[in-house]
């Protein structure tokens, strides 16, 4: 094993794993662009512990992790922090929104 990675500031193996991950981040921006579907709102609640159990009904039905989406609504004094969760849902064939 060569000692090129000492200069070039990369763990070996580094530079495969991030191909990989950016690999994995353009097929999921593909698989949820907006030609392919939409997002769903399937929950919006202040309360953390009812979006936690959502989601993990939502995986216990084989939902695919990466098309659920939780977003957090920071609150202020005179709002309370909000959860949205949301869901992937893809357009039938020839309908785009």
């Amino acid at each position: 094993m060569g000692t090129a990675w000492l200069h070039s500031g990369q763990v070996p193996g580094q530079g495969t794993r991030k191909r990989r991950q950016e690999s994995a981040r353009q097929r999921l921006a593909v698989r949820t662009a907006p030609d392919a579907g939409h997002w769903a709102v399937v929950v919006e609640t202040p309360d953390q512990a009812e979006v936690r159990t959502r989601v993990r009904r939502l995986r216990e039905a084989g939902v695919d992790g990466s098309l659920i989406r939780l977003d957090t609504l920071c609150g202020r004094l005179a709002l309370p922090t909000a959860y949205r969760l949301s869901l992937f849902v893809t357009a039938p064939e020839g309908k785009v929104r």
